[in-house]
């Protein structure tokens, strides 16, 4: 998403920018407000025959009469060569902006803040910073003895909706076996504190895997893979154990780190715990 929203972003600013050039070339005007163009060949034609050439058949006074009604139509006075030209200001009304080309550079400004706003927004998006929220490091909101103490009373994960984990125990007799797996790397650290947190979503088609209390399985319903209680894989069409994040423990205070992507679960046929199914399947 983020590699596609970076090419997707120059292409629109360029595409904006080729608009606005567009735009702006069109809309030239001259000094009256009027937006020109070329002439029509029908105009240029009408300018030729009435350049003033003299009808061979025409007396001098019709002649006259003619030169007398084009400089009537042109609205300029004939001078002395010696006559200074006097300034003369223009109205008021001829420097002001027409109303085409008020709405033409309020167009124009209006795609560009909009485009801008568009660019702005969409950097901030890349560059997002999380909130707290999944996707960032998030606190589990229960102490070190106090976790321990619910899985004693309870038997059953404790879940971190906002992490979307399940916090479970792990034998701490067992690291040095965990230790052996390469994809527990990164997850060895909490495993030796005695505690694994396992991604809610199960690794064949992405079903929230709920806990069966009988069994002390992960049970997905939607098409019977089981996990046992630390995650590893024990039946179904699963390609693996369930994926993991990374649990940090300082001082008393738990951490889930949901940052990236999450932990790859370890392969089938990995069995660091021995756990067996300790009652009836739920699924």
């Amino acid at each position: 998403m983020a590699t596609a929203l970076l090419i997707v972003i120059p292409i629109v600013f360029a595409l904006a920018a080729i608009t606005v050039f567009a735009s702006a070339r069109r809309r030239t005007s001259d000094a009256s407000g009027n937006v020109t163009g070329t002439l029509t060949g029908e105009t240029k034609a009408s300018d030729s025959s009435s350049t003033g050439l003299a009808v061979p058949d025409a007396s001098a006074e019709a002649r006259e009469r003619a030169d007398e009604t084009r400089s009537g139509a042109s609205g300029v006075a004939k001078r002395p060569s010696s006559e200074a030209a006097v300034y003369t200001p223009a109205e008021y009304e001829e420097i002001q902006v027409s109303r085409r080309q008020f709405f033409n550079r309020a167009i124009i400004q209006t795609m560009g803040i909009s485009v801008g706003t568009f660019g702005i927004a969409a950097i901030a998006f890349l560059f997002a910073k999380s909130s707290g929220g999944f996707g960032g490091k998030i606190d589990a909101g229960i102490s070190l003895p106090d976790l321990q103490a619910y899985w004693d009373s309870t038997k059953q994960p404790y879940y971190v909706p906002s992490a979307r984990t399940y916090l479970q125990p792990y034998p701490k007799a067992d690291v040095p076996k965990a230790k052996k797996i390469n994809e527990y790397a990164l997850v060895v650290p909490g495993m030796e504190q005695g505690v694994v947190g396992l991604y809610q979503k199960c690794v064949h088609l992405g079903c929230r895997v709920p806990w069966c209390q009988t069994s002390q399985w992960f049970e997905c319903p939607c098409h019977g893979s089981k996990y046992s209680r630390v995650g590893e894989k024990r039946g179904g069409p699963a390609p693996r154990g369930l994926d993991h994040w990374v649990v940090t423990v300082s001082g008393s205070k738990i951490g889930i780190d949901t940052s990236g992507t999450a932990v790859t679960g370890p392969p089938i046929g990995t069995d660091t715990t021995g756990q067996g199914a300790e009652g009836p399947p739920c699924v």
